[in-house]
């Protein structure tokens, strides 16, 4: 099994996945969905765990050779870019949804070089707003931001729209096509659900 296809069993086995199609959760926007994801839970599963953070080794290895640090959005992504900064012997530090109301008012946490070249490390990629914000964050910081890594992605086109508009660059672990093509092969879902999963993705 390739790396992204067990990523995707992975997330299935631990329920980091939720699919349902007849009962679909209701997600922070008000948007109906058949599918919610939670990888915060693949940080309490060792295996999973590893499987997680060797995969982000290699996508920033892979694609960003030349990163200097890493950077985890909050706060979702500090966990796993700090396992991952400690793999790779690399600093890390992250980037806070807002500014400190107090002490030194900070938004970005960690010691950030004028031109280090950073890699935002992220969970999930819906319609990669929030990442986005802390990627302008770092550049404002005066960071060379080389792109992102994340877990999971939905390949919504309003997200990869966005990145392109903001000339930032995702490498996802696994997907929301292979996660289907996964779910049908191991009896999570049926084909037809599958459809209507894909459908919903590419109706937004």
């Amino acid at each position: 099994m390739i790396q992204s296809e067990q990523i995707a069993a992975d997330l299935l086995r631990i329920g980091a996945v939720f699919l349902r199609p007849q009962e679909p959760f209701t997600w922070a926007s008000g948007i109906k969905s058949p599918i919610y994801c939670d990888n915060r839970l693949t940080l309490s599963d060792v295996e999973v765990r590893e499987d997680v953070e060797n995969g982000l080794v290699e996508l920033i290895r892979r694609y960003y050779p030349d990163a200097e640090m890493l950077m985890g959005t909050s706060t979702a992504g500090i966990a796993h870019a700090a396992i991952t900064a400690t793999k790779m012997q690399l600093p890390m530090g992250y980037v806070r949804s807002g500014s400190k109301d107090h002490g030194r008012q900070n938004r970005i946490e960690g010691r950030l070089l004028p031109g280090q070249k950073v890699v935002v490390v992220e969970d999930l990629i819906s319609t990669a707003g929030s990442c986005i914000e802390v990627v302008e964050a770092l550049r404002e910081a005066g960071a060379d931001v080389l792109g992102i890594v994340s877990i999971f992605t939905y390949g919504m086109q309003k997200g990869l729209d966005r990145l392109a508009d903001a000339h930032t660059v995702n490498h996802s672990l696994s997907n929301l096509d292979i996660l289907a093509d996964v779910a049908v092969e191991e009896g999570y879902i049926t084909e037809k659900e599958k459809a209507e999963l894909i459908q919903f993705r590419d109706s937004l």
